[in-house]
């Protein structure tokens, strides 16, 4: 005689049965898992407000790193290699940068050493 019994066959359908009751309860629901409410300290809430889309301080950060990246590209690093250039390779050629000394009229002060330009001799030719 080959197969199940009446017996063994309804306790197989019922263990069947249970496996897969058992299976669909393992599925979460989409409100699951129900966590109760996480207490958030003070950081923890300024920087969830912080990173709201939209919000005054993520505006105004952005704006200032905006105008940062804006100015180490279009003015320091530029004037960096100007600078550069005209330091150790137009200043290395004769006559490459040319500046126009101040005027010393006598009586005036030289900074570096402190002495007084003497008034000039007068001469009594009368040309």
């Amino acid at each position: 005689m080959s197969g199940y019994t009446p017996d063994e066959k309804l306790r197989f359908d019922q263990l069947v049965k249970l496996r897969r009751q058992w299976l669909k309860d393992q599925e979460l629901s989409p409100r699951e898992p129900v966590l109760p409410p996480k207490k958030v300290g003070p950081i923890e809430r300024f920087w969830t407000s912080f990173l709201e889309p939209k919000s005054l301080w993520r505006i105004s950060t952005y704006k200032v790193y905006r105008g940062g990246v804006f100015a180490l590209q279009r003015v320091l690093i530029p004037a960096w290699f100007v600078h550069y250039y005209v330091k150790y390779h137009l200043n290395a050629r004769p006559y490459g940068v040319v500046g126009k000394k101040r005027q010393i009229f006598p009586g005036d002060t030289i900074l570096e050493t402190g002495e007084v330009i003497p008034d000039l001799p007068e001469f009594h030719d009368h040309h």
